[in-house]
C-alpha cells in the first residue's frame, strides 16, 4: 500500500501554524500593542521562559550601543542581590554594590525579591556588568544614584529611580576593590563619565535632585530606550559643559522613550556631538523638549510631540549665541500647536552599522510603541 506524504505535510504545517499563531498568542499580542510592538521588545518579551534565558536580552539592543554581546556568553557569572543594605567603603556579599563594583569580569545581576535600595554614595558600576531588575520591583530611592566612570559594556534594565539626592564626600569602593575618598555627587540618577557602549533600557525615572541621565566627558555609543521619564525638571543632559570639546565625538540614540507628564526641559539637551531622537512620546513640557548649546547635530525622527496648553509650543530651544546648529525634523507629528525649529539640512543620518541599525516606526504608532515604556512587571513562567 502506498502512503502519500502530502496530507502528512499539510497536517504538520497546520500544527506548526497553530503552535506559533494560536488565538491566545494573538490576544496577547493585541494586549501588548499588536503590530506596534517595538523591535527591542519583540526580541525577548514574548518568551515565557525569559527568566531562564536572561542573557538573550543582550542581543536585543539597537542604536549606537549596538548589540551588547560582551555582556553574555562564556565566563558569565550570575549574582543575585539578597540584601538591600549598602556599605559604600566595605560592600557586603549579597548587596548590589558588591556585585556591581567588587566582582570582576562579566556579571549578570538579578534580585531575589522586591526591594528598596538607598545608596549612601554613588554606586560605581564596573565594565561588563548587567543590572537586570526583571522579576522584582527594585527601587533605587532616597539616596545616591549610579555612576559609570571610565567603563564600557554596561546594561541597566528594569529599575525604578526616584528621590535621588546629592551625597556628601566620603570613602567609597571603586572597581578593583580599592577605597577612595570620593567627591560629593549632585543627585543624578544615572551619570556617565568617559564611558562607552552603554544601554539604558526599560527604567522608570522621576523626581530627583539633579538630572535623571547625564552623559558627559567624552562618553559615546550610548542607547537610551524604552524608559519612562516623568515629574522632573532637567531630564537628560548630553555633554559635560560647553567648553569640553571631547564631547564632539559623542553619539547617543534616544529611542522609544516616554517623556511626561510634568517634565520641564532637557529631553535631551545636547551640548556637542550627535543625537538620533526617534519614536519618542513627548507628553508636554514646561520650557522645551529638545535643546542645545554649542554645535550639536540632531535628527528628530518620527516622534510625537504634544504641546502643553500654555504658550510654550516650541519643541526646540537653543542658546541664543549659537549661530550654527544643524537640526532636522523628519516625519515627526506635532499636536496642540507644537512646532520644531528646523534647519532643514541634509547629511544628518546616524550612519549605523549592521549591529546598530533598526527600522524607525511611523510617528502615528508612537503611542503603541511606547505603551510599555518604563520598568516592566514581569512574572517568572509567563511573558513579560
Amino acid at each position: 500500500m502506498t502512503i502519500t506524504t502530502a496530507p502528512i505535510l499539510t497536517i504538520t504545517l497546520l500544527l506548526l501554524f497553530l503552535t506559533f499563531f494560536s488565538p491566545s498568542d494573538a490576544a496577547d499580542n493585541r494586549r501588548r500593542g499588536g503590530g506596534h510592538v517595538n523591535a527591542i521588545d519583540r526580541c525577548w518579551r514574548n518568551d515565557p521562559f525569559w527568566s531562564k534565558n536572561r542573557q538573550r536580552l543582550a542581543s536585543c539592543s539597537v542604536g549606537f550601543a549596538g548589540k551588547m554581546r560582551n555582556n553574555r556568553g562564556p565566563g558569565m557569572l550570575s549574582y543575585v542581590v539578597t540584601d538591600a543594605g549598602d556599605d559604600p567603603a566595605t560592600p557586603l556579599p549579597g548587596t548590589l554594590r558588591y556585585g556591581a563594583t567588587m566582582m570582576s569580569g562579566k556579571v549578570w545581576i538579578t534580585f531575589a525579591r522586591d526591594m528598596q535600595i538607598k545608596l549612601q554614595r554613588p554606586l560605581l558600576i564596573d565594565s561588563y556588568k548587567t543590572i537586570d531588575g526583571r522579576g522584582a520591583a527594585v527601587h533605587i530611592v532616597g539616596g545616591a544614584g549610579f555612576l559609570l566612570d571610565k567603563v564600557h559594556d554596561v546594561i541597566i534594565h528594569g529599575l525604578h529611580f526616584h528621590q535621588i539626592r546629592a551625597a556628601a564626600p566620603g570613602p567609597v569602593a571603586v572597581p578593583g576593590g580599592k577605597v577612595t575618598n570620593m567627591w560629593g555627587s549632585d543627585g543624578d540618577a544615572i551619570r556617565l563619565v568617559s564611558s562607552s557602549k552603554i544601554w539604558i533600557d526599560h527604567n522608570t525615572l522621576y523626581s530627583s535632585e539633579d538630572g535623571l541621565i547625564d552623559v558627559t566627558r567624552g562618553s559615546t555609543d550610548i542607547t537610551v530606550s524604552n524608559n519612562w521619564f516623568h515629574d522632573h525638571d532637567k531630564v537628560m543632559l548630553l555633554g559635560h559643559d560647553d567648553d569640553f570639546v571631547l564631547d564632539r565625538k559623542m553619539r547617543v540614540t534616544v529611542l522609544l522613550n516616554r517623556f511626561g507628564p510634568n517634565c520641564n526641559q532637557r529631553m535631551p539637551r545636547i551640548r556637542h556631538g550627535y543625537a538620533h531622537v526617534a519614536n519618542n512620546l513627548y507628553d508636554g513640557w514646561k520650557h522645551y523638549a529638545i535643546g542645545g548649546s554649542m554645535n550639536p547635530r540632531v535628527k528628530s525622527e518620527a516622534n510625537l510631540f504634544i504641546a502643553p496648553p500654555n504658550e510654550k509650543k516650541a519643541v526646540t530651544w537653543r542658546l541664543s549665541s549659537n549661530k550654527s546648529w544643524r537640526w532636522r525634523s523628519v516625519n515627526d507629528i506635532f499636536v496642540n500647536g507644537a512646532f520644531f525649529g528646523d534647519t532643514d539640512l541634509k547629511g544628518l543620518e546616524p550612519g549605523y552599522n549592521l549591529r546598530q541599525g533598526f527600522a524607525v516606526g511611523e510617528a502615528g504608532s508612537v503611542k503603541g510603541l511606547t505603551k510599555f515604556a518604563g520598568a516592566l512587571s514581569c512574572s517568572t513562567g509567563s511573558r513579560c
